[in-house]
């Protein structure tokens, strides 16, 4: 239980690193350049960058978190507490950008950090094996790359907020295999650089980990945090945890009772991603005249 109860922490404690590095990446991802440049240009850009430097350094240090959460608990209790990042991340974004969160955005932010919560508590998740048969990795590159891809194609026909969520949606994907195979590499490491260098794990780890960020900076460049972080925090949480259960052997202990929940809790999260993407929407489709409505809360 000890273990759970910081891995726990470590889970938050990453998610807030997370929150400040998705901020700091966005605004990197809006000013890099003025131009409609392509996804690999965007992140050759963001590589001479200052401000994509420091986003990548708080996001390299939720990774490590994440890396020494993922030897105490498993994937699913790790992941699924990344969707707090959410309620990090708007303060920090309405602060940066001297603008105010509406009462609904916070309202939709809680609902979804909450139902995650839910989902983590009713589902009891419980660790599996660290590593997986390339079979079964076979398997899962199968479904994913056509996934990325359509999702790539589907921003480049639709842009603003539905182009940032289809490329959250592909970025999300490949940081999801990603962090399931830093399970695998981090247990490796603990038998030497030699071990870890001969895995198949580290080569593929080291293969989505670019192509995912590369990913995520056009998801951020697309739109507001609002649009694409929704579902970042979500997408990738999801998705990791179908692989820790699927290919890792995670199981999750669920009576008729606690499936209704975990049923609920899903809905909630899926509605409430949904609605912080719709009113990202109509803020852009706004004039500017009618954004300072009643009903915010600023942000000091």
């Amino acid at each position: 239980m000890a273990n759970v109860e910081f891995a726990t922490l470590l889970a938050l404690g990453a998610a807030l690193l997370a929150g400040v590095g998705y901020v700091t990446l966005q605004r990197s991802a809006q000013q890099v350049t003025d131009e409609e440049v392509g996804h690999f240009t965007l992140f050759h850009l963001s590589l001479r960058h200052a401000l994509w430097w420091l986003g990548s350094l708080a996001a390299l240090g939720s990774f490590g978190l994440q890396a020494v959460a993922l030897t105490m608990g498993s994937v699913v209790l790790v992941q699924s507490l990344q969707a707090t990042a959410l309620l990090f991340a708007l303060p920090i974004d309405a602060r940066m950008a001297h603008h105010r969160c509406t009462a609904r955005e916070w309202m939709w932010a809680v609902l979804l950090a909450g139902a995650v919560a839910v989902i983590v508590l009713a589902g009891d998740p419980t660790a599996g094996h660290a590593r997986a048969p390339l079979s079964d990795w076979a398997v899962v590159a199968i479904v994913i790359v056509p996934a990325v891809l359509l999702c790539v194609v589907g921003a480049r026909v639709w842009s603003g907020p539905a182009a940032a969520v289809l490329l959250a949606l592909a970025s999300s994907a490949a940081l999801a295999v990603f962090t399931v195979l830093t399970k695998g590499v981090v247990a490796e490491l603990a038998h030497g650089f030699t071990a870890m260098f001969r895995t198949p794990e580290f080569y593929g780890w080291m293969l989505v980990l670019p192509i995912g960020l590369m990913l995520q900076q056009s998801s951020l460049r697309a739109g507001s945090l609002t649009a694409s972080l929704p579902t970042i925090t979500v997408a990738r949480p999801v998705i990791a945890s179908v692989l820790g259960i699927t290919v890792l052997d995670e199981v999750i202990h669920s009576g008729e009772g606690q499936l209704f929940t975990l049923a609920v809790a899903v809905a909630v999260v899926v509605v409430a991603t949904v609605a912080l993407a719709r009113d990202e929407a109509a803020m852009m489709a706004a004039p500017v005249g009618d954004l300072n409505v009643p009903g915010q809360l600023a942000v000091s």
